[in-house]
């Protein structure tokens, strides 16, 4: 595979790149996003239907549940009931009673508020004035249709009826009630019919979210009410629903159940398949828009930059072929900041160079090596000539065996700490050591200062055990205790004390050391922290300003480090070294 593309033109390999990578991407990526889209906007319309039938179910039986809410205050209510079934001798008794509890019943429970068309109770009951919401049940009104599906529904239950004119044509929405809570005691026959506003149900159902016709179904699943222009639902004879379906629609139903007195009642709607094609071909147009602007762009964007890499690698080879015939013209306007141009530029850089090897300076280039290399061979031999770091160590150890051949252990003492120290300083092959060797150096160095200043200088040294083992680099206290010692407590004529502890806090070595010396100004505090932001190192001194550049450079931002200082008082100083502590001794 490999050997096939390297034998492929530069062009020809952009141009399969381009196909692979941008052309059927994007013509596969729009494909399966257009089917996913399309699929999503039509079951989003899907649902917005469902909910729509199903918030014009649930408003159509608020309007039914307010009338039966009403049914139910008549059938329980028990002064009602014994008023309606009480016999009057004479219409002025009938009047103070009704005026005196009915009308404010009635008043209270206005049809306006429901927005129902009409309440009226009927009553067999002849000595009642019928008017006010008072019906007379006479013989002629249990003929009624309406009345004889009251008596179907069982007991106490209201029933939601399609009322009909003589001719059978539609007249309007009712609920039925028999009041028959208090029939034992109470023995005329009283029922309360409840009309609804047409007008009311028809705003529920033309709904403006719906693009389609709502229809309400009976239980045997006839069209009692319809916002379908098409069919005549107002007629005696009614119209199966059945009847009307088409392979055209798509059907959505909100079926009434277990609610008596709309049982096997629904509402259903339906809705053209264009109607929810029509929001898919929107999307259609917006992704086949977005489909070309996503193809044109990248299109022109590659052809213009494979046009900057054809030209310039082409270019580039032909002077190549060039320097094959001994022909070293350099390329022209090669002053490009991409690979090719660099390319173009080192190219040019290299026909010069080979132009000037092969006129002078290679000649030249030899004997100047030749005069390095005797310079170097100088530098070697003026090294090795140079006095053995040895020689030093087995003269001092001579002066210390004399001194002890002549009782002067104390002299001794301090010429082993001073080759100790002097012998550290100059191995550098081993830049971690442990807590423990480095209080070696730190206490070498205050014997010898005490051996100096006698009794003017005192030490105290704590260490927690589990710090001994733990690494850092070397030399690393060393420096600020030289800086206590000299600077701190040597001007002070009565000597002073050095306090080191060093201690583990968590991932975190602290090494503290306070004097009791001369303390330092503001300005020198200063010049310490700016230790912390500069990177300059001076020269081979082991002094402070070396050792912070050297643990910055180590622990980074980890390395932590505080001066507490004032003229006369003293100095503390604090490091925080990170540290994760190896099992460690404990003893010193």
């Amino acid at each position: 595979m490999y050997r096939l593309l390297n034998h492929i033109r530069m062009r020809n390999k952009m141009l399969v790149i381009y196909f692979l990578s941008v052309f059927l991407p994007i013509i596969l990526t729009n494909v399966l996003f257009y089917n996913a889209i399309t699929d999503n906007v039509r079951n989003q319309r899907i649902r917005d239907i469902d909910r729509t039938i199903e918030q014009i179910g649930n408003d159509f039986r608020g309007q039914v549940d307010n009338a039966v809410g009403l049914s139910s205050f008549f059938y329980a209510d028990l002064s009602t009931n014994e008023i309606l079934d009480r016999d009057f001798a004479n219409a002025a008794d009938y009047l103070e009673a009704y005026d005196s509890y009915l009308r404010r019943m009635l008043n209270n429970y206005t049809p306006l508020s429901l927005s129902l068309q009409n309440v009226t109770i009927y009553v067999d009951n002849t000595t009642l004035l019928h008017s006010g919401n008072i019906g007379y049940l006479s013989d002629e009104l249990r003929k009624e249709k309406w009345y004889r599906q009251a008596l179907t529904s069982a007991k106490s239950h209201p029933i939601f009826i399609r009322t009909e004119t003589e001719d059978g044509r539609f007249e309007g929405f009712s609920l039925i009630r028999k009041l028959d809570y208090f029939s034992g005691r109470l023995k005329k026959e009283k029922l309360v019919k409840i009309d609804f506003k047409t007008i009311d149900i028809g705003e529920i159902f033309s709904n403006l979210n719906m693009q389609g016709a709502v229809y309400l179904l009976n239980p045997s699943g006839e069209i009692e009410y319809t916002t379908d222009p098409a069919v005549d639902w107002q007629a005696a004879d009614k119209t199966l629903f059945s009847s009307l379906r088409s392979n055209d629609w798509i059907e959505f139903s909100s079926r009434y159940s277990g609610v008596s007195y709309l049982e096997g009642w629904s509402i259903v709607g339906t809705v053209d398949e264009d109607e929810v094609i029509r929001e898919v071909q929107k999307s259609r147009d917006f992704i086949l828009v977005s489909a070309c602007i996503m193809m044109i762009l990248p299109t022109f964007v590659i052809v213009v930059v494979t046009r900057s890499f054809n030209i310039r690698i082409v270019r580039i080879l032909r002077h190549m072929k060039k320097v094959r015939s001994q022909n070293f013209e350099i390329i022209q306007a090669s002053d490009f900041r991409d690979e090719i141009g660099q390319l173009s530029l080192e190219f040019n850089r290299m026909i010069l160079q080979i132009k000037s090897l092969i006129d002078d300076v290679y000649k030249a280039e030899i004997q100047k090596k030749s005069l390095e290399l005797e310079r170097r061979k100088a530098q070697l031999n003026a090294l090795q000539s140079q006095i053995n770091p040895h020689f030093l160590f087995n003269a001092l150890e001579t002066i210390r065996m004399r001194s002890l051949l002549k009782d002067e252990n104390e002299t001794a003492t301090m010429i082993h700490s001073m080759a100790k120290i002097f012998r550290s300083s100059l191995t550098w092959n081993k830049d971690m050591i442990t807590v423990r060797e480095e209080l070696e150096f730190i206490v070498c160095f205050l014997e010898i200062q005490k051996y100096r200043f006698e009794d003017r200088i005192d030490y105290h040294i704590e260490v927690e055990p589990e710090a001994y083992a733990c690494k850092i680099p070397k030399m690393l206290f060393l420096p600020f205790v030289e800086n206590a010692s000299i600077h701190g407590l040597e001007p002070l004529k009565h000597g002073g004390r050095i306090d080191i502890t060093i201690r583990l806090a968590g991932r975190e070595l602290i090494f503290m050391i306070r004097d009791n010396g001369t303390g330092m100004n503001a300005k020198q505090i200063g010049k310490l922290y700016s230790y912390l932001e500069t990177n300059e190192v001076m020269g081979e001194r082991i002094g402070i300003q070396n050792v912070i550049y050297r643990t910055k450079i180590i622990y980074g931002a980890g390395f932590r480090f505080s001066v507490d200082s004032a003229p006369g008082e003293g100095t503390g100083i604090e490091l925080h070294i990170p540290q994760t502590p190896e099992p460690c001794e404990t003893d010193i």
